[in-house]
């Protein structure tokens, strides 16, 4: 007997059920005789592989107005109100609401998350919370942890030692901020040293990247001849590249054909992008959010992050990834139908690869029984309604449930459907 079934659910376009035994799923058809131990009529919902955060600061998030709000709304204020209050920063707070926000997106079919920490911090006191989560939550959620460097690896005092003894303690990941260092030669070398501790500590690296307006910030060009120099590819990761949005076209077109040759990966945030982003500007006003559709035509991996969900940089947010998917739509103009769905993969089957993850993801037989169920017959519809999740499965158990929302007129239930 199988452990669970989820019956009449949509998978590419067909009706299918799904069968699961030992975590696994076991067998999928357009009908199974057996009976389950546990079953579920997913009512022709679309069964999606979970949603996965590529980039977020559980750190930071849930701090919004503490010690005071973000007035200006601009990433350097956000900066500067973060560093007030990391000093009331203690290990229980950090560990109180980070998981606070991964049930949150857990409920929601989060399942695996990329996550930044500021280790520009002597005591560390993030990172060691966060590391203490991870092992508490690996059995509904899984955490990749980035030893990010927030003043900066080169100015900030010994910010590129502690970086490096992030990485000895359990980050997974190498992270920095070129644009925020003093000067742009300390960014590139900080470009440099972190391709230098990937190779030692064989990591994955995952860098802020020209998260400004400056068209001068071009760290983007040095992250890419260092993935080509040094053969990596898949295991890179630029972050925001939101000044990408402003280069001259001259500059921008040479530039992608090197990234085509590095084929790096790219996450894009463009809920606090077109938020932080553009505060200088009067009219026309910039969008602030990389050439999401150009790399997307190009055939580069991106994916989205929420990037902050109610801290010093964004004070809103419920940390659902179809909302960052819906965003890019708009702000990335990806209306067509392929490009809408597109959207959709970013938040899942592409962050995937960003991750690391692709190979033990996705719902085909014998993968990891990991799925959601999403109340829409497709990514399409998924995205057009904001469409909720109402069941998360996590190796093979149902793990969360959401009742979809019902509207009545005159006692008559409309379903915003055509």
């Amino acid at each position: 007997m199988y452990s669970l079934i989820v019956r009449n659910a949509r998978l590419n376009d067909q009706i299918v059920d799904i069968a699961v035994s030992d975590e696994k799923i076991a067998a999928i058809a357009p009908a199974i005789p057996e009976q389950g131990q546990k079953e579920i009529d997913a009512a022709g919902r679309m069964v999606s592989p979970p949603f996965i955060e590529s980039h977020i600061h559980l750190d930071a998030t849930l701090t919004a107005g503490e010690p005071k709000w973000n007035e200006s709304g601009t990433l350097f204020e956000g900066i500067q109100t973060w560093a007030l209050r990391k000093q009331s920063v203690t290990h229980a707070d950090v560990v109180n609401r980070a998981t606070t926000l991964l049930k949150w997106q857990a409920a929601q079919g989060v399942l695996h998350v990329r996550t930044h920490v500021d280790v520009t911090d002597p005591k560390l006191t993030g990172l060691k919370a966060l590391l203490e989560v991870k092992e508490a939550v690996k059995d509904w959620v899984n955490v990749q942890i980035v030893a990010f460097p927030q003043d900066g690896m080169l100015s900030y005092p010994q910010g590129a030692e502690l970086v490096e003894e992030a990485l000895k303690l359990g980050a997974d990941v190498v992270g920095a901020i070129p644009h925020y260092e003093l000067t742009r030669d300390y960014g590139v070398e900080s470009v440099r040293l972190a391709f230098r501790l990937a190779e030692k500590y064989d990591k994955p690296i995952d860098i802020h990247c020209d998260e400004t307006d400056d068209p001068n910030s071009r760290f983007l060009e040095v992250m890419v001849a260092e993935a080509i120099r040094t053969g990596m590819s898949r295991e890179v990761t630029a972050s925001h590249t939101a000044a990408f949005g402003s280069y001259d076209n001259a500059y921008a077109m040479k530039l992608m054909g090197f990234i085509r040759r590095a084929d790096i990966n790219f996450v894009a945030n463009p809920l606090i992008n077109i938020t932080l982003q553009g505060r200088a500007d009067t009219y026309p006003k910039r969008r602030g959010i990389t050439r999401v559709k150009e790399l997307w035509q190009n055939g580069l991996n991106v994916s989205l992050g929420y990037d902050d969900v109610m801290d010093p940089w964004y004070s809103l947010g419920t940390g659902a990834m179809i909302q960052p998917a819906h965003m890019a739509v708009h702000v990335s103009q990806m209306t067509g139908r392929s490009e809408v769905m597109a959207c959709y993969d970013m938040v899942t089957s592409n962050a995937a690869r960003t991750l690391g993850i692709a190979e033990r993801y996705g719902v085909a037989v014998g993968k990891p029984a990991d799925f959601v169920l999403v109340d829409a017959p497709d990514k399409w519809e998924a995205i057009r309604r904001l469409a909720v999740t109402t069941h998360v499965i996590r190796g093979g158990r149902v793990i969360a449930e959401t009742r979809p929302p019902e509207s009545r007129l005159l006692g008559e239930r409309i379903t915003f459907t055509k």
